[in-house]
């Protein structure tokens, strides 16, 4: 018999599940936007909360070191843009061509709407999978909506992880001083404020380490 309980994250939603055939092993999976950690039914609280950690912990490594791997070719790029719109844009953005560019220093992407056309900045390649997923998905939602505005927002609102790949991509670009327009307030989903270090030999930040500017690459 198998007990199942939901907990909600920081980033993401983790279902917990006991099951009373399970003796010694704990193990984990992701469904989409959800990790489900599997427990023995015995195992006390504290091991439940150091073990769903834990588990979460090696999952987010394990997408960390496959980052775009995957998607290194244009059709895989194209595919993964399908399963994005049908998960969360319900189908309704489809894309012409997906294709990765080198010719992009200031956007991490960018999107034709009256062709159809998305391209990503081959840099994406070397982070995670969510980062990447977050700006493919940026720019299918501009295929629905040309500006970034409230319904723009809302398109965005069912991926768990849009600030954490905001936080990612504002860090790699404070960590590599990349020069590119500010991200209108509107668009921006709630996160911590990005620290570099040594402040004091970087430009753009004040004596505490914090951004003065959003001066990361522009997702358009």
């Amino acid at each position: 018999m198998t007990a199942s309980a939901l907990r909600a994250g920081a980033d993401q939603q983790v279902e917990i599940r006991r099951s009373s055939k399970r003796r010694r092993t704990v193990s984990a999976r992701r469904e989409g936007q959800r990790t489900i950690v599997f427990i023995p039914e015995g195992l006390s609280d504290d091991e439940e909360v150091h073990w769903v950690g834990e588990m979460v912990r090696r999952l987010d490594a394990s997408d960390s070191r496959k980052g775009a791997g995957a998607l290194g070719s244009d059709s895989a790029l194209v595919e993964r843009a399908r399963q994005l719109s049908a998960q969360f844009l319900s189908g309704l953005a489809r894309p012409v061509s997906v294709r990765w560019v080198q010719n992009q220093q200031q956007r991490w992407g960018s999107c034709t709407p009256d062709d159809g056309t998305i391209r990503l900045s081959h840099r994406l390649k070397m982070m995670p999978a969510y980062v990447v997923d977050f700006v493919l998905l940026h720019e299918l939602a501009h295929l629905l909506e040309p500006g970034h505005g409230p319904r723009f927002v809302a398109l965005l609102g069912a991926f768990s992880d849009a600030a954490k790949a905001q936080g990612y991509l504002e860090g790699f670009s404070a960590a590599h001083l990349v020069d590119a327009p500010t991200r209108p307030k509107s668009e921006r989903f709630p996160e911590p404020p990005v620290r570099v270090p040594n402040p004091h030999t970087r430009p753009g930040v004040n004596r505490n380490g914090l951004l003065l500017n959003n001066n990361e690459p522009s997702l358009w």
